[in-house]
């Protein structure tokens, strides 16, 4: 009988502790649901923004020019080479033969072959040898705004600059080289041939981001 109380007593001492516990757990439980449900409904704000911007504009990459040496065709006029070749011609990139049955003779100069150094270019089967090489590259000044258009989306403003290199500023809008040629041939030359204001005034630009699973990123496409 002196067992059976021992026993009785323990268990009876066992219960409180495991309510206890339970009123823990279901405790710790209400606040995490809570805390979640609150980083759901958080606003984005600048800080947290900032490095998935700056991954975006990274992904963009640079400006960069294509051209070619050798017999290059001349397809907006066959009595002169394309405005892109005149302008490298220009910045003493490139020599110009005089055009041919609708072609022209292209040679690199060893200004150009400085500049491009460590940008190989592949020869094809007529033996042209193409060139890529980049102007230069965006560089995210910052977040100047976070608009928020829905619980689960956010509007994001942003500054950014061209960070040109030497043949970016060969291609530079507002530099003497592109400003020599007439107002056609510049618009041309800004909507075909990569050239830009690369030393001009902040962009200002905007973004789409999206919440999945509590957390911030691009829409995917």
């Amino acid at each position: 009988m002196f067992e059976s109380e021992v026993e009785m007593e323990r268990r009876s001492s066992f219960l409180p502790l495991v309510l206890m516990l339970c009123l823990v757990a279901l405790i710790v439980g209400t606040v995490v649901y809570v805390v979640f449900q609150v980083r759901s409904r958080t606003p984005l704000n600048a800080a947290q923004a900032t490095p998935i911007v700056a991954a975006a504009v990274e992904r963009l990459g640079p400006a960069v020019i294509h051209f070619q040496t050798g017999a290059v065709k001349c397809t907006a006029d066959e009595t002169k080479a394309d405005l892109n070749y005149r302008l490298l011609e220009k910045a003493g990139i490139v020599k110009l033969g005089k055009p041919a049955k609708g072609s022209v003779k292209v040679t690199l100069t060893p200004e150009g072959e400085r500049l491009l150094n460590g940008h190989a270019g592949s020869t094809d089967k007529e033996g042209n040898v193409s060139y890529q090489a980049p102007l230069a590259k965006r560089q995210l000044l910052g977040v100047a705004g976070v608009e928020m258009t829905g619980d689960d989306q956010a509007s994001v403003t942003y500054n950014w600059k061209w960070v040109p290199d030497g043949l970016g500023d060969s291609f530079d809008a507002g530099g003497p080289l592109v400003k020599s040629f007439n107002m056609w041939d510049r618009q041309t030359l800004i909507s075909k041939y990569q050239v830009d204001f690369y030393h001009g005034d902040a962009t200002t630009s905007t973004l789409t981001l999206v919440r999945q699973n509590r957390e911030w990123k691009l829409p995917a496409r």
